[in-house]
């Protein structure tokens, strides 16, 4: 269908610094105890309502290796209407509050033209598929 799954969600750190109160952004989550594509499928399902079959992991990298050590591993996944199982939004005693927002590409492609999207994994993200899957970009 040529759309994407992000999210929206509260940065307390961006507002502080700019006062936008919300970030458009990739699902992310912290790893427990689990692997990598366990902890992507979880967050999934969790933030977004989706239900991961398959995943194509892009990178695994540093994210700001001057000062922490925090690690991604970053994936892209095929989804279809059917594997939204769920409303998504977060956990409540996580006490997340996430808006779910299925995006296609061709008003993803504006919002990157207008610096609608300023996180830096998401524009990983967007990048990897234009350029692993540059069929969906072209129009029909």
């Amino acid at each position: 269908q040529r759309k994407v799954i992000l999210i929206r969600q509260f940065r307390a750190p961006v507002m502080h610094a700019e006062g936008q109160t919300s970030l458009l952004e990739a699902v992310a989550g912290l790893l427990d105890e689990d692997e990598p594509e366990a902890c992507a499928k979880r967050e999934a399902l969790e933030e977004a309502g989706l239900r991961l079959r398959s995943l194509e992991l892009v990178v695994t990298a540093w994210s700001t290796p001057g000062i922490t050590t925090e690690r991604l591993h970053l994936f892209l996944a095929p989804y279809t209407s059917a594997d939204r199982v769920e409303e998504g939004g977060g956990l409540t005693e996580e006490h997340e509050d996430i808006e779910v927002l299925e995006i296609g590409l061709d008003e993803l492609m504006g919002m990157l033209q207008q610096g609608a999207v300023t996180d830096m994994k998401t524009l990983v993200l967007i990048q990897a598929l234009q350029l692993r899957h540059p069929e969906l970009f072209r129009k029909a």
